[in-house]
């Protein structure tokens, strides 16, 4: 089992949204991007406005960022996706057996330990923003280009 792709998603989302901003960004042309249907994309959107990251408006095609690019964490987006409920990455397994040592403990010893581990996911999550997303993109895009035109 995997953490959802709409956390992914959500970050391909934004960092097209600024990579594009000259442009119109509509759900048709993310979804191109994504390579997903726009139904998808037009579900991510409406969380990601919800939680404040992106503007629409109904009925005129395009998205922007609501907020500056550095202000945008990846826990930012966590968070707006539903990627987990608070406090549950992690899950415990139902009615472990009491007359077991290790079935009686199990759920009461592993629980912290999985608090701290999704803190920690959160915390490095919220060091990185959108912007340095982007950064990275434009990046690897610009290393990519170069390699071209040497092979030409």
């Amino acid at each position: 089992m995997s953490i959802s792709s709409r956390f992914a998603v959500g970050i391909h989302i934004l960092s097209l949204i600024e990579i594009n901003k000259q442009g119109v960004n509509s759900s048709e042309f993310i979804a191109g991007s994504v390579n997903t249907n726009p139904v998808v994309v037009r579900r991510i959107m409406g969380m990601l406005k919800n939680a404040g990251l992106v503007k629409v408006r109904p009925g005129i095609a395009g998205a922007e960022l609501a907020k500056d690019l550095s202000d945008i964490t990846l826990l930012d987006v966590y968070k707006a996706v539903n990627v987990v409920p608070e406090q549950e990455l992690f899950s415990l397994h139902d009615n472990p057996n009491p007359a077991c040592p290790v079935g009686r403990n199990i759920q009461e010893t592993i629980t912290p330990l999985f608090s701290i581990a999704q803190l920690s996911l959160e915390k490095a999550l919220g060091n990185v923003t959108i912007a340095d997303v982007v950064k990275d993109i434009i990046k690897k895009e610009e290393t990519n280009n170069n390699k071209e035109d040497i092979q030409k």
